[in-house]
């Protein structure tokens, strides 16, 4: 079951708590939740999402707003690992083209370390083995959550959008099961959750808004 905008947030599914005090979304009742999720191999999470994720943490964690990370795998799953989220975690190492680009915007300490640190918990997603099977139902599930206005285009774009789906599941070794239960697009994402644990707003890339929603959130 997919996650939906106004409805009740479920937990995420986790497997490992890496960094900070074991949590999830029913135990931060009566706090706005951010959870920003990113990947490893994932420049642009390193030099947007997560820096607007640790500022509104430093900005609001005093004003009733839980800051979480959750790494996630959808694709590099060599690179996206729990080995190399420790690392990151513990010694702020980053990876393969996290580390290629922040290299060359000149964004890292002694060549391979971020100049700052997450201060928030942070835990892995749970990755479950694909079985290889594709059916017309998750193709249809994975359309309804990603291309809005599928049913108008004509039969041959239908049909073009339905075979790029069905090649992704093809190369997929591994589900993740929060990153697909909130049908999220990509990394960085943002999920957002306010005070009666109710799913207010699924962000993807740069979000401008953030800020100004968890603002909103905060007074109601």
């Amino acid at each position: 079951m997919v996650a939906m905008i106004g409805s009740k947030a479920p937990n995420l599914s986790v497997s490992k708590w890496v960094q900070g005090l074991e949590t999830n979304i029913d135990k931060e009742k009566d706090n706005v939740i951010l959870v920003e999720v990113f990947q490893v191999n994932c420049p642009g999470c390193f030099m947007y999402g997560i820096p607007q994720a640790i500022e509104i943490y430093q900005k609001y964690r005093k004003e009733g707003v839980t800051v979480l990370g959750l790494a996630t795998a959808f694709e590099d799953f060599d690179k996206n690992t729990i080995e190399n989220l420790e690392l990151l975690l513990t010694k702020g190492e980053v990876i393969g083209e996290t580390l290629k680009m922040l290299g060359q915007y000149d964004q890292l300490v002694d060549g391979k370390k971020l100049p700052y640190k997450i201060p928030f918990p942070v835990a892995m997603d749970l990755l479950k083995k694909e079985n290889g099977s594709i059916t017309n139902e998750r193709i249809n599930e994975i359309i309804e959550a990603n291309v809005p206005g599928f049913n108008a285009y004509n039969e041959q774009q239908k049909a073009e959008i339905k075979e790029r789906v069905k090649q992704y599941l093809k190369s997929k070794v591994y589900s993740a099961q929060t990153f697909d239960q909130f049908a999220l697009r990509g990394t960085p994402s943002t999920i957002l959750i306010d005070k009666k644990g109710i799913l207010r707003d699924v962000g993807f890339g740069q979000n401008d808004l953030l800020e100004e929603n968890i603002k909103k959130l905060l007074n109601e």
